[in-house]
This record gives structure tokens, sequence and C-alpha cells, in this order.
């Protein structure tokens, strides 16, 4: 294939994307996907909304391809500063306070209130963990590996003798983020305590085991998922520890020169903590429900649907990403193969990953905090839920979050991409296909977060 064809061919891709945002109708730039937001709806224009923000990462990538070079990218992510040392006296205390927080919540969850907003087991995991917790990982900086109760607690179990199936590689990380999303989707898993205290015990339960089974560093490294989406968000983070203590970069500066992932199975971790964060917006839309609604009416159980969504949606993600990596070998006319380019730019994908997670549970937390500070204060007799009302302009700072972690991620493969390469104009001609499908990501993204949330149907 010549260099103008596959000019053409990316040009037609983009050309369809454009096309079939402009047909979806008009837009809501607001907040009220989030829960306790409200305020006035700004109508926007879809195709001109979703438009945009392609527009903005196409033109950071120009931007990148033509004002910097390799000594200008060198020296922003070779640039580091040394911050504080590290307190054993303050892991200890991390540790021990993690496996208080897993206790309390199992306890709560079976004995404490059954109202979900007065429940410190269910503020504690969706408000302070997944939502709070969560976005200082990719803000700041990764501190599971401490706080992780279920490491503590198999570090005092004998070690493991039992070796691990190199064959499986990461694919049960893959499979246990995927049945953990689909779960806490169909179930009620975010509202009644009972079942979110059982799902604990049932992954505590696993996890020991496995951890007793194959060794705490196998298990943790390998298979257990929440390690490693921790692990994975912490490297898009300013601050990591190091030997020394801690050590302050520019947030993602470790994903271009990383070796995070080094095979195909882990190139589908990644994309499948992106596709799961996406599937768990989209099913809050009205676009969902309605064709959740039509297929169940032929006969299909609604659990098949949601779990056929899940699979297909992770699917295209995955081919989707695949299939760029094969027209970037193309393009970039090297001896690479496109297994090698998957897993060299997969990193850049988490900041996007990030950026939507925050975009999506920034304001879950925000509202829902006084709540759980609330709570906290008093675990045997919480006060009444305490819903903040976010303004209307918080809709706009979602979609910035999208868009910032968009930027990064066509930084980060910027940056990549001439490491990998010896030639400036390699290195550009590489990107191409990559970019077409960050669009992609971007617009699907953005149509996502300014959906107004609606209640997920048969669920």
């Amino acid at each position: 294939m010549s260099g103008r064809t596959r000019t053409r061919s990316l040009d037609a891709a983009l050309a369809t994307t454009v096309v079939l945002t402009a047909l979806t109708g008009r837009a809501l730039a607001h907040g009220g996907s989030l829960r306790g937001a409200s305020g006035d709806s700004l109508s926007v224009p879809t195709w001109l909304f979703l438009l945009t923000g392609g527009g903005v990462v196409s033109a950071s990538f120009l931007l990148a391809s033509f004002v910097t070079d390799r000594a200008f990218i060198r020296s922003l992510h070779d640039w580091r500063r040394r911050l504080a040392t590290l307190n054993d006296h303050l892991v200890t205390a991390t540790r021990v306070v993690g496996v208080f927080a897993l206790a309390a919540v199992v306890v709560a969850g079976f004995v404490g209130p059954s109202a979900p907003r007065r429940n410190i087991a269910i503020l504690v995991v969706w408000v302070g963990w997944w939502a709070g917790f969560t976005a200082t990982t990719y803000l700041v900086g990764n501190a599971w590996p401490a706080i992780n109760p279920w490491r503590t607690i198999a570090d005092l179990l004998p070690a493991g003798t039992t070796d691990y199936p190199e064959r499986l590689g990461a694919w049960p990380s893959v499979a246990g983020l995927l049945a953990l999303v689909w779960l806490e989707v169909v179930s009620p898993l975010a509202s009644d305590p009972d079942l979110l205290a059982g799902v604990v015990l049932v992954y505590s339960a696993v996890t020991l085991a496995g951890a007793a089974v194959y060794g705490t560093d196998r298990w943790f490294g390998t298979v257990d998922p929440v390690a490693r989406v921790f692990r994975y968000y912490g490297r898009v983070a300013p601050v990591r520890r190091t030997d020394d203590g801690f050590e302050l970069r520019l947030p993602g500066a470790r994903l271009a020169e990383t070796k995070l992932v080094t095979g195909f199975d882990e190139v589908a971790f990644v994309v499948a903590l992106l596709w799961v964060t996406t599937y768990d917006g989209l099913v809050t839309t009205d676009l969902w429900a309605d064709a959740a609604r039509a297929v169940v009416g032929v006969g299909v159980p609604p659990r098949v649907v949601y779990l056929a969504a899940l699979l297909a949606g992770y699917a295209f993600f995955l081919g989707v990403y695949w299939l760029a990596a094969r027209l970037a070998q193309r393009s970039a006319d090297t001896y690479l193969t496109p297994a090698t380019i998957a897993r060299r730019f997969a990193p850049s994908l988490l900041p996007i990953a990030a950026g939507y997670h925050l975009a999506h549970y920034l304001g879950y937390f925000l509202a829902l905090s006084p709540t759980l500070f609330g709570a906290l204060a008093s675990p045997l007799s919480p006060p009444q839920a305490v819903v903040v009302v976010l303004p209307a302009w918080f809709g706009g700072l979602q979609m910035s979050f999208v868009l910032l972690g968009h930027l990064l991620a066509v930084w980060v493969a910027h940056a990549t991409a001439y490491r990998l390469f010896p030639m400036r104009l390699q290195a550009v001609r590489s990107q191409y296909a990559l970019v077409v499908v960050m669009i992609l990501y971007t617009m699907s993204s953005m149509w996502i977060v300014s959906q107004p949330s609606v209640d997920p149907p048969y669920v």
C-alpha cells in the first residue's frame, strides 16, 4: 500500500466518524449525568460538540509532530525531583488502616443500616474507594500497594509453592475486571449492603487462596485485577515510590519508557480498563435503554443482553486498537511487528481511561462526600444523607477532563514513537491510525458524558 493510499484511507475514516456523529442530533453539555448535579442545560449541536473534541485531539497531534523534537521530548521526560523519604512507620499504619477498612466494610454490610446512603460499606467502597481513592491514584500516585488489605493479610500466610501457569498470563485479570464490572451493572451491588459484603467476602477468599497457592508477588503482580488497575493508573501519576522515598515527574512521563505492557494479554487489559468505564457510562444513557428494551422484547434475557454488550463492546475496542497497530506498522514502513507496536503504544491509552474515570466519578464523589464523612464520623448511628447540588457549569469541567486525558495520551504516543523509531517522519507517520482511534474514543467518551443519566432497565 502506498503512502498516498494510506493517507486517503485515514482521511476516509475521519470523514466517516464526523458524518456518523453529525447524524445523532443534539447534545446537552451539562452535569446531568452526575448524581446530585443540577442546573440549566446548554443545548449544543452534537456534530459541533463532538467535532470540537476530535479537532482538539487532531490539532494536538499536529502541534506535537511539527513543533517538538527528540531533545525537547527527552528533556521533559527526564525531568525529576526527589521528594520526602519513605517512613516505615507510615507504611505500617497505612496497612493497618487498610485491613481495618476491609473488616469495617464486611461488618457494616451485614449489620449496618439497609439504606445505602447511610451504610458505611456502600459509601466507603463506592464513594471513598472507587471514586475518590482511584482518582488520587492517577492524579497523585499509587498508594494501593501499601493500603491493599488482601496483600497485607496474604503476607502473613505461608509462601506459595505452586508455579503459576505462564500460558494464562494476564488473561485471568482481564476476565476478572470484566466480570466485576458486569456484576456491578446487573446487580444491586452499589445499593445492597448485604450483597456487597458477601461479594467482598468471596473476593477475599479467592484472593487469599490464590496468593497462598501462587505467592503474593505472582498473584498481585499478574492475576489480581484490582492491583493491576491501580498499578496501571499509578503510571499516569506524577509521584512514584522509589527505594529512596518518592520522586516527582511530569504526568505520564513514565508511560513512554515503561515496560508495563509486555504481551498482548496486557494490551488486552489496558483496553479492558478503557472499555469498562465507557460501558459503565453507556448503560445509563437513553440510547442503551431503548436498545436493551428492544432486544429483551424479542425474548433475550436481560442479563444476557448486558453481558453480550459488555463482551461485544470490548471485542470492538480491542479489534479497533489492533487494526490501528497494523496500520501503524504499514504507515511507518517498519520491520517491527504489529504486536510490538501494540505493546509499546498501549500505555498511551491509560490517560484516556483516567480522564474518563475522573469525568465520570468526580461529581459523584463531590456530591456524596458529606454523606461519606458523616457516616465515618458516626458509623453506628450515621446521619441522614446530604447530597451536594453541583452547579450547571460542572458539566463543562467534565468535558475538560475527557479532553485533557486524550491530549496527554497523544503526547505519550508521540514520545513513544520517537523512542521507537529512528527517523522523525517515520515516528510521525506511525501515529496516524492511533490518532484516528483516539479521536473515536474522544467522541464516544464526550457523547456519553454529555448524556442525562437514566436508570438502566431490567437491573
